[in-house]
């Protein structure tokens, strides 16, 4: 803490705890907790802190005390192999670089610390606001053990999260308060006093209580204390599991998995919910995938329990059981394709319904080291719903359909699809799970996508009405997805997903045979803004097999690729809702990006036409999308005429020729008035994304780095124009009317004005500029600490004039 801190630090504890004064609102006061967790090397583990899967190790600790950086703790495999006395070695070495414990001085030299935490518990009815945060700052400076000796001589410890503290009183009843005393004893949990000072106290019966506290966020807060807590026990004793026969808990996490048993066989449900979120949240943790051993010995004691959850239908805990077999799954410790568990597993996708079981079936599908009968049952349950929907409408199979046989027994998928209440979000939540498995890189099982397609081609049939099944069945889901606009979007979603195999002749030949095109065309005039997004999109990626392919291209002129792109171009220049627009220049820079608009001349007719579309859009996206474009376009341009097909031409490459031609095309295409134009656009990511662009352009036009001469800039015919532009991109945001079209002066399509542009202008200050946040003046603690000193100051001045 610097000397000025420390001199303000006084005042605004004294105001802090002053009831007279209003509060301080809570953004003022989590900045002033933020800063007290800078103080401390323990605040720098706030990842650990919220149970995130990572390793002590991994938590960057860069300031200790007076602003001594600490060096990070060195690298080990797993978090069970950091042992306290690893711990205890760094913090050696940081107290040898302080010259002095940071953490005894910290309290020590600012006693004004422990008088705010007193002056507040003195108080007959402290403010929730005031208390919350004095429990949070409490738990930051208990969080090394010599702090938290020197605040339990105090006893002050007790008062605040002992049986004497606010457990008890009429401010408990606020969820701030109790969510706060959750923060305050997580971020004191570091060492084994606290640990112990915590289960002495009664603190383990009031966190399991608030496990199923009313307000979502102090439960959620309780969980994740304890699986901190349960693994740091682990990691801090020198207990050690070596068999399921033979094991001994640490105490305090022998206490939570006491609480565990006994909550799953309670004949309350809630209570039983609560623990399986809390064995979900724990193998999700660190401790599923670095306490191997203890890891089995936790399942081995609940996989019964667990069981006769499946077993039994009507309990209401099996929603939350597909969460927690998922996370078990993903622990090293059941990488192997033996063992009960997955048989447990196989046994949850039978028995739980397809809304249930889907994310669990998704979700074996993504994991790497799983057994392929469990993935082809997993399949089975996703493609299930899709099944159903080919059968209701008499579709034939000539590929043998899309399943031999079902997981579970299909009259359950038919009896959601009938209803009409199910049947939308039963197909929203296959089509969603599909589109992941698509966008995954390396899926382990094929998917039958010829199968696939027709599905997705009769859900859109039965929501425009195009289709009439003859089967009840096929009658009734028709009925059920008329105009359903969110299965629309969600089908043409896995559509454009499902293009990206266009490696697959068959599936190609299927898709020119088919509806498909008919249909996404259609839909590009869909009421709904989103639909026809989607619609976009996927005629976008069709497209890329059909009129881009280098195989024949689709006959007639419906499907050309003249007329897909004038479509799309009418959606960009002429739709009133952004989603569609957005997709238009997505799509553009996908097709640019993949080398489908032909010759460069055709490609710079293209982009021109629609960077003077996109540059007046309202839409602060849409336009940034065409700053993505143009910095596509100016990559492939350089490489093609610098004969480079892999990389930017380097700095070596000396002839003036492609140079000259760059630039002759870049301004043909008019991107420089787009870029420059775009440096004082109102929306800053618009202006940021412009200026990389430009910096990249200069980078290759200059690769020495070195701007112009400023007196030969000025004495050519263009210098006025380049210093008119100098002045008005200084401006930001603030220039009005930027002209684009040779204005004052400046002649965007003249190479020679744009290359002296490029060298003039300094844009790496005009990048700083650009990344400054919105709240650049400064914001140090000193700062914080006047702000709320000067807020005092006027509340005061005011009551001395009333008098």
């Amino acid at each position: 803490m610097t000397r000025e801190c420390a001199a303000l630090l006084p005042g605004v504890c004294a105001a802090l705890a002053d009831p007279r004064q209003p509060g301080l609102d809570d953004t003022c006061l989590e900045k002033l907790l933020d800063w007290f967790r800078s103080l401390t090397w323990f605040g720098e583990c706030r990842g650990l802190l919220r149970g995130e899967r990572r390793s002590i190790t991994e938590c960057r600790m860069v300031r200790v005390g007076r602003d001594h950086p600490v060096p990070p703790l060195p690298r080990q495999g797993h978090l069970e192999q950091v042992t306290q006395e690893r711990v205890s070695r760094t913090v050696l070495a940081v107290t040898a670089v302080s010259r002095a414990d940071p953490t005894v001085e910290l309290l020590q030299d600012n006693p004004s610390l422990t008088e705010l935490i007193t002056s507040v518990l003195a108080l007959p009815d402290p403010s929730p606001s005031i208390l919350s945060f004095t429990l949070q700052l409490a738990g930051i400076l208990a969080s090394s053990e010599s702090r938290f000796q020197h605040l339990q001589q105090e006893k002050l410890l007790g008062r605040l999260f002992g049986q004497e503290g606010p457990r008890g009183s009429a401010a408990w009843e606020d969820a701030s308060v109790r969510s706060a005393w959750l923060k305050g004893v997580h971020n004191m949990l570091h060492h084994q006093p606290a640990l112990h000072f915590l289960c002495s106290t009664g603190g383990m019966d009031v966190i399991f209580t608030l496990q199923g506290d009313p307000s979502l966020f102090v439960a959620s807060a309780a969980s994740q204390l304890l699986v901190h807590m349960l693994t740091f026990s682990l990691e801090s004793e020198t207990s050690k599991a070596l068999s399921a026969k033979d094991c001994d808990w640490p105490a305090c996490a022998q206490m939570i998995v006491k609480h565990i048993q006994e909550s799953l066989q309670s004949s309350s449900a809630s209570h039983v919910e609560q623990s399986l979120k809390l064995l979900s949240s724990l193998f999700g943790s660190c401790f599923g995938s670095c306490y191997a051993a203890w890891t089995e010995v936790l399942w081995l004691d609940i996989a019964k329990q667990i069981e006769s959850f499946l077993l039994e239908e009507t309990v209401q805990a099996q929603p939350v059981l597909a969460n927690l077999l998922l996370n078990v799954a993903r622990s090293p410790v059941f990488c192997g394709t033996e063992g009960s568990f997955w048989a447990l597993v196989t046994s949850a996708l039978e028995r739980l319904t397809p809304v249930q079981a889907g994310p669990l079936a998704v979700g074996l599908l993504k994991l790497c080291k799983c057994p392929q009968d469990v993935r082809i049952q997993a399949l089975t349950v996703l493609l299930q719903p899709m099944d159903c929907i080919l059968r209701a409408a008499s579709q034939p199979l000539e590929c043998a359909g899309l399943l031999d046989e079902s997981v579970s027994d299909p009259v359950t998928v038919e009896s959601l699809l009938s209803s009409k209440t199910s049947c939308a979000g039963l197909l929203c939540q296959t089509l969603a799970h599909l589109e992941k498995l698509l966008s995954l890189k390396h899926l382990k099982v094929d998917l039958p996508c010829v199968s696939l397609l027709r599905s997705l081609m009769t859900i859109l049939q039965f929501c425009n009405g195009s289709l009439s099944p003859t089967s009840p069945l096929g009658s009734t889901i028709s009925r059920n997805l008329i105009n359903c606009f969110r299965v629309q979007k969600s089908a043409l979603d896995v559509l454009a997903a499902l293009s990206e195999k266009k490696d697959q002749n068959e599936f190609r030949q299927c898709l020119l045979s088919s509806e498909v095109l008919r249909l996404t065309e259609n839909l590009l005039e869909d009421p709904e803004s989103y639909v026809r997004a989607s619609a976009v999109t996927a005629v976008g990626h069709l497209a890329l097999i059909t009129c881009f392919a280098p195989e024949s291209p689709v006959t007639g002129s419906q499907y050309n690729k003249e007329s897909i792109i004038a479509k799309l171009q009418e959606i960009l220049s002429t739709d009133s809702e952004g989603f569609p627009r957005r997709a238009v220049i997505s799509i553009f820079t996908k097709w640019l990006r993949e080398g489908c608009t032909g010759r460069l001349e055709d490609t710079e007719q293209f982009v021109s036409r629609v960077i003077q579309t996109v540059e007046h859009d309202l839409d602060w996206e849409v336009r940034l999308g065409g700053l993505e474009l143009v910095e596509v376009f100016c990559s492939q341009t350089i490489c093609q005429l610098s004969q480079c097909p892999y990389a930017p031409v380097s700095s070596a490459v000396t002839s003036s020729t492609p140079q000259n031609e760059l630039l002759r095309v870049f301004c043909r295409a008019k991107l420089f008035g787009f870029l420059f134009g775009s440096l004082c656009d109102c929306d800053k990511p618009v202006g940021q994304r412009a200026c990389d662009v430009l910096v990249g352009l200069r980078g290759h036009f200059y690769p020495m780095s070195t701007l112009e001469n400023p007196q030969e800039i000025e004495d050519s015919p263009a210098g006025l124009g380049i210093a008119w532009l100098q002045r008005t991109l200084r401006q930001g945001s603030l220039a009005q009317n930027f002209p684009t079209d040779g204005g004052d002066g400046v002649d965007f399509q003249d190479p020679e004005s744009m290359m002296l542009a490029l060298g003039a202008i300094d844009l790496l200050e005009l990048h700083d500029e650009l990344n400054k946040s919105s709240d650049h003046v400064e914001e140090s603690p000193q700062s914080l600490l006047q702000d709320i000193l000067a807020t005092v100051g006027t509340i005061e001045d005011n009551e001395v004039d009333c008098y």
